[in-house]
């Protein structure tokens, strides 16, 4: 907390003794500015400012004595100051303390009265033609509005409070100024490192070394970290710290230091101009007094523009720029690649002066290894233990899952996160041996993805990829086969480690699965599909979206879709949608990410592909197999479609290709499977409703003869579903029968006047919910020996068993949810009221209704 100078103490106890004197029962501004005119600080910065001091001593006198008489009092009790003399004292108190000093003196109070516009005690300075500006600007750089005030002697409260009577003292002052820079703008990480605050550093053997050899030069000696979030930088260069603190860096940096400046502290409180500049110079002399001291500035892009003030051009890095060239100040920067093409390349004088060391992102075994380094202290702090498959799992997971983070910094996070699960259970129920199961639910909550597409196993997932795979994509078991083949041998470590897993080519008629294919593949494994329509790409322009503008257009600081899409999902299937489409040159582009895994956008920033799966979509050569073929036994005109890829495609392109998969035309018998799809599909939608739906044999075959086209294939069996189907029932749904829920059944019915048969609907009457029972009670052996039982001991029962209750005609169909219950109890299911008789634990009367008397026989 601030203290009050001698000299502001004495002018408070002024301030009061005046209005004491005059028997006011108020202490105004008034009384506190005629006693600040006697103040050594206030009237040195009044008289700067132009203000003629007798004259305003007067004036307040006069004020004082005439116009404040209605305050006497006849009381004796002691003057007490107003609230504008007291909020006058918290302002400059709270000034002098935001700005990072100790002492609040006269001409702060002086400052401070010109908030309070409506008295007159800043009336009177005003009439003067002082300012707050005037005040402030000698206050903080001793420039004086009045000419030949400038060389005066500067205000107590920006230097020492006391007078300096010695030259030892003057010294002793500045030592103790010289020091506190340091330790008030700065951390020193080699203090930190012997209090073992910093974690060690594992791998990263090149980037320190690196490090280390630019440190050493003897001009622009500033390496600048470069890379994106979480990869390492900071850790880098309290690694440094640490690795000179143990002794283990060369002869040349055994006595080095590292400080890392923080800007924020820097510049919390620099409310006038030059106070940041006077901060950040004050740290780069003591940095550069010191020979062996290292800065490091962490998020160094903050300091381009950082204490620039509008229309000015000095800032921080303006400051900087000299002592960087000559080699006075060694100073070690980070920033991301984002930032720095923002920033950095921009200033390209600043840019000269630090030699950039790229950062990239470990890969999956490093990062294993450096979760493995840090595993002890993770484990002392959560008071828990991590296997080795778990510390593997959390480095596999997250770079699998948590796409918009790096390794090893969301690793990292897995395991803290898991460790701090632990904390919020009870004692009994922590566990103490962290496993993969841990891991895996909390990469599921940080990914926000379900728990069990985490836990799937992909060795199994690729055992059943094909089955998986065939079983939502109908009649292309073929192309099926070739892909998962080509995707099984990539995942056995077969293939050329520099390419992506695969890339290929779907060529075949439109409507016949190839971009539910790629949809349905990236499902199966758990990764992202990325999915870009090449008839966006069809003019040369257009091209430059994918990767970035090139310099001097618009976006050229942002980067491309393809490249930004990729980096941010590393495990992708990237879906190239009718690539016949796009313009040449864009094939040329994708040529180096099918040959040699990575993409560099117009940035200089390198993506890789190598986690990629790539599939292109054409419809090219459809027509020419459409054509029907010369002679008697050919149907199709084979070898068609591979001429017309011949002829879109460049050699080079298609050499670079794993595999041209050709996609046929769906058999007739294949169709009747894509109605199921789309009708279980309609069926999920009208469940949020309570409808169920049936479909009868008759309308399955009428949809199969009708929403079929060859050479258009499934899509118009789409459209017709939504047509015949969907917009009828959506007004009965809205406004119809079926508003409140119910069942309906899609039959052919004749049409109207002897025309051509079309879709109609029956509504059954939907069956009572029933009562939820456990498991182990709907059983079909149980279930038909209590109906035998039932049919034995009732004598109200004609005879009906479960066999007969099937074989009523009364009984009617019963919804699609319920047949499989319906079959089990099928005598309980007929519509006539021997169906409903009593049962005799009741239990299996419920399932046909809500509820039967018991009979007076039971």
């Amino acid at each position: 907390m601030p203290t009050f100078s001698r000299s502001l103490e004495q002018a408070l106890h002024r301030a009061l003794a005046l209005a004491n004197e005059r028997r006011h029962e108020y202490a105004t501004l008034e009384h506190l500015l005629l006693a600040l005119v006697d103040d050594q600080d206030a009237s040195a910065v009044m008289r700067a400012c132009g203000v003629d001091v007798d004259v305003l001593r007067r004036t307040l006198s006069d004020y004082v004595d005439t116009e404040l008489s209605n305050l006497i009092t006849d009381g004796s009790e002691d003057s007490k100051p107003t609230a504008g003399f007291q909020r006058v004292i918290q302002r400059a108190v709270i000034h002098v303390q935001s700005s990072g000093r100790e002492e609040v003196t006269g001409a702060n109070v002086l400052v401070a009265i010109f908030a309070e516009r409506e008295s007159h005690a800043a009336y009177f300075l005003q009439e003067q033609d002082m300012t707050r500006y005037d005040a402030v600007n000698y206050i903080s750089h001793g420039i004086a509005k009045r000419p030949g005030m400038s060389e005066a002697r500067p205000t107590r409260g920006e230097e020492d409070s006391e007078p300096r009577a010695a030259s030892s003292d003057n010294d002793d002052s500045a030592r103790k100024k010289k020091g506190d820079a340091l330790d008030a703008y700065c951390v020193n990480l080699n203090r930190k490192a012997r209090e073992g605050r910093i974690d060690p550093l594992i791998g990263r053997a090149r980037e320190v070394e690196r490090t280390i050899q630019v440190l050493c030069r003897r001009q622009k000696n500033n390496p600048l970290l470069v890379g994106d979030p979480g990869v390492g930088k900071t850790a880098i260069a309290e690694g440094l710290a640490r690795k000179i603190v143990a002794g283990d860096v060369p002869e040349v940096l055994r006595e080095a230091t590292v400080y890392s400046l923080d800007m924020g502290a820097l510049l919390a409180g620099t409310r006038y101009r030059g106070d940041f500049e006077e901060r950040l110079k004050q740290v780069m002399k003591e940095i550069e007094a010191h020979p062996n001291a290292i800065m490091f500035i962490d998020e160094i892009h903050t300091v381009i523009g950082a204490g620039a003030t509008s229309g000015g051009a000095m800032d921080a890095s303006n400051l900087l720029k000299p002592a960087l060239a000559s080699g006075t100040l060694r100073c070690i920067g980070s920033t991301t690649y984002k930032e720095y093409r923002q920033y950095f390349e921009k200033d390209r004088a600043l840019v000269r002066r630090f030699q950039k060391i790229d950062v990239t992102e470990p890969t999956v075994p490093d990062s294993i290894e450096i979760l493995k380094g840090l595993r002890p202290y993770f484990e002392e702090f959560h008071h828990v233990r991590y296997t080795n498959d778990a510390v593997k799992a959390a480095v596999e997971l997250s770079a699998r899952y948590i796409q918009d983070r790096k390794l090893p910094d969301k690793a990292i996070d897995v395991i803290d996160e898991t460790g701090a699960a632990q904390m919020l259970l009870p004692e009994s129920k922590r566990r103490k041996v962290i496993g993969v199961r841990e891991i895996e639910t909390t990469v599921a909550t940080m990914a926000r993805i379900p728990p069990k597409s985490v836990s799937r196993d992909e060795a199994e997932v690729l055992r059943h990829l094909q089955e998986t795979l065939e079983r939502v994509v109908y009649g292309q078991d073929d192309a099926i086969r070739a892909l998962s083949s080509a995707i099984k041998l990539a995942r056995a470590g077969l293939r050329d480690p520099e390419k992506p897993i695969g890339s290929y080519l779907f060529a075949g008629p439109t409507g016949v699965g190839k971009t539910e294919v790629a949809r349905q593949l990236a499902a199966s494994l758990g990764v992202e599909l990325i999915r870009f329509d090449m008839s966006e790409y069809m003019e040369r322009h257009t091209v430059s979206r994918l990767i970035g503008a090139p310099p001097g257009y618009v976006g050229f600081d942002q980067g491309g879709l393809l490249t930004d899409g990729v980096d941010q999902n590393p495990h992708c299937v990237l879906l190239l949608d009718e690539i016949e489409k796009a313009h040449p040159d864009l094939f040329n582009i994708l040529l180096q990410v099918m040959d040699h895994g990575k993409l560099t956008d117009h940035n200089g920033k390198q993506v890789d592909f190598r986690n990629v799966i790539i599939i292109m979509t054409t419809n090219a050569g459809a027509a020419d197999m459409a054509r029907a073929a010369f002679g008697f036994t050919r149907a199709r005109r084979e070898g068609d479609d591979q001429e017309a890829i011949n002829r879109l495609f460049t050699p080079e392109f298609r050499n670079r290709l794993d595999a041209i998969i050709s996609f046929g035309h769906l058999p007739k018998e294949v169709v009747s499977k894509v109605v199921d799809k789309f009708i279980m599909q309609l069926e999920a939608q009208l469940a949020d409703r309570k409808v169920a739906i049936e479909l009868s044999d008759g309308a399955r075959a009428w949809l199969v003869d009708h929403g079929y086209d060859d050479a258009m294939g499934a899509r118009p069996m789409g459209r017709l579903i939504q047509t015949a189907i969907k917009t009828p029932l959506a007004d009965e749904v809205l406004f119809g029968r079926l508003k409140d829920g119910g069942a309906v059944r899609v039959v052919v019915k004749p049409g109207d006047d002897g025309g051509p048969d079309v879709l109609g609907f029956e509504y059954p009457p939907l069956k009572p919910e029933p009562r939820k029972e456990p498991e182990q009670e709907v059983q079909p052996e149980t279930v038909a020996e209590e109906v035998a039982a039932a049919s034995a001991t009732e004598p109200g029962d004609d005879g009906a068993s479960p066999d007969s209750g099937g074989d009523d005609g009364g009984s009617a169909p019963a919804p699609r949810r319920g047949a499989a219950r319906a079959a089990r109890v099928s005598g309980a299911a007929a519509g006539d009221s021997k169906a409903a008789a009593p049962r005799r634990r009741g239990r299996v009367g419920s399932r046909g209704t809500k509820a039967t008397p018991k009979k007076d026989g039971d």
